[in-house]
């Protein structure tokens, strides 16, 4: 009961902000052929948190991608709300040809209480049908966010989404014996206070720069 409580409480209290506006493609420019990249994915990829696409994921992480003077053209596929089995349904068609693509999930399915098993079976689902649709496109998974450093989520609800949170992430990190499938799992220093927009519960711009640099270092390596 407390669980629940706390839950709705959260629902409640929590602002509802609205997705990054303006385009969901761009490109950076450079020198030479532009690497294509598509980010997938729940609200983070939706940009909620960031004014713009240009500085929530997408952008940062394509101007991370494109500091050694390439250029990148970038594509943001996201949805507020969307689970791994949503994504996987709805938006996979909506990707573009790319040379790479960045899975961004978790959060939703840890908040649906999904078993590891579970999502580790929807999130290889997603990486074939992005192949059959795609080719043999690189894959990377972004790690599930540690929800114990949400500063929106009070105890002991937030223990709770923590330890589910981590089991989604180390189902996902599973996925790194196929071929072409690499997966980050995100550093919780990198989830300061700073990091979050004001629902203290998305990133912000700050935190969306971070996660971009990281993301970006684990593709350039």
């Amino acid at each position: 009961m407390v669980l629940l409580a706390q839950a709705i409480y959260v629902k409640r209290k929590t602002p509802r902000l609205p997705g990054a506006a303006g385009p969901t493609e761009g490109l950076v420019p450079g020198h030479g052929e532009p690497f294509r990249l598509a980010v997938l994915g729940e609200s983070t990829v939706d940009g909620v948190g960031a004014a713009d696409h240009e500085e929530a994921l997408t952008g940062c992480l394509a101007r991370e991608l494109a500091r050694d003077g390439r250029a990148v053209r970038w594509q943001a596929v996201g949805r507020t709300g969307a689970n791994a089995r949503v994504v996987r349904a709805e938006l996979v068609p909506l990707v573009h040809p790319a040379d790479l693509v960045v899975i961004a999930l978790g959060v939703n399915d840890t908040i649906e209480l999904r078993t590891a098993p579970a999502y580790r079976r929807d999130l290889l689902r997603l990486v074939l049908d992005l192949r059959r649709r795609l080719g043999p496109v690189d894959v990377l998974l972004a790690g599930v966010p540690p929800m114990s450093r949400f500063p929106a989520l009070p105890r002991p609800l937030r223990d709770v989404l923590s330890a589910r949170s981590t089991a989604l992430d180390h189902a996902a990190a599973t996925l790194e014996r196929i071929p072409g499938v690499r997966h980050l799992p995100m550093d919780p220093a990198l989830l300061d206070p700073a990091a979050f927009a004001t629902d203290r519960f998305h990133p912000g711009p700050v935190g969306y720069a971070r996660w971009a640099g990281t993301l970006a270092r684990a593709v350039i390596s």
